[in-house]
């Protein structure tokens, strides 16, 4: 394209307008006019709002690609770190839970178990910090126990459950929850363990699960089976027991008392 000089106003615009399409600068073709108004204004140098106009292409290209991890990620409902009240956990200790944010044990390739009674919060931080991990550039996929299980089981008899395996085993973090909600027969049970194997001490692992260690003798049948299992998700790992007091439950009575009083 031949460069014109002494171009009018609207002509610079529909300049900027065609090589903003052509370069896939969307922030910069949607933002220009404001920023090269708001530089006039600051009597920011050229090379001062060639600053403004890249970084604020940048910065909304890490949103974006944040926001597609996240709905890549298949999270269940949005949670926040910011949202969780430590104050009605008090078995979950907050400096844990900010040195986990950091994601430096995604990079290491630890892994992580939430074990608690239900309405103890355990799904909200898993979520969140499968949230916070995908943010960080992380490539992150959340399931259910169940769900995850019934898929492979397929996939076997499909005949694609080394594929499958393998795509569980490329993301950076997988978040299982409920893992002991329901009991698993030694097929399945045994295809998670590929799931795990496959990605031990490789990619992170985080699990959700209503019963103790003690207690996963109930949804895996084999001993040998489910002690292999605990050692894969416990090595080198956090171990985050958040209690039995449902805040879940304390919270709605404390509505109910509040609403009968008034």
């Amino acid at each position: 394209m031949t460069r014109q000089h002494n171009l009018t106003d609207p002509a610079v615009d529909a300049a900027i307008d065609t090589a903003c399409r052509s370069l896939r600068l969307p922030t910069i073709r949607a933002q220009f006019t404001d920023l090269a108004d708001r530089a006039e204004r600051d009597q920011l140098t050229y090379r001062g709002f060639l600053a403004e106009l890249l970084m604020a292409e940048c910065e909304d290209r890490d949103r974006r690609r944040s926001e597609r991890r996240i709905r890549a990620a298949r999270f269940p409902r949005e949670k926040s770190l910011r949202d969780f009240d430590y104050d009605a956990n008090p078995n979950i200790p907050p400096a844990v839970i900010n040195t986990l944010s950091t994601g430096d044990w995604v990079r290491r390739g630890e892994p992580l178990c939430l074990i608690g009674d239900s309405g103890t919060g355990k799904s909200h931080l898993l979520i969140a910090l499968g949230t916070t991990a995908a943010m960080a550039g992380y490539r992150v996929k959340y399931t259910l126990a169940a769900k995850l299980v019934n898929e492979l089981v397929e996939a076997a008899d499909e005949k694609q459950l080394t594929k499958t395996i393998a795509r569980y085993g490329r993301v950076d973090l997988l978040c299982i929850d409920e893992l002991g909600y329901l009991e698993l027969d030694r097929r399945g049970a045994e295809m998670l363990f590929q799931v795990l194997t496959e990605r031990e001490e490789k990619n992170s692992v985080a699990i959700a699960s209503n019963a103790s260690f003690s207690e996963w003798g109930n949804t895996f049948s084999d001993p040998r089976l489910c002690a292999a299992i605990i050692d894969r998700l416990t090595f080198n790992g956090t171990i985050i027991e958040t209690g039995s007091e449902s805040y879940r439950l304390a919270h709605s009575k404390a509505r109910q008392n509040l609403a009968s009083t008034r």
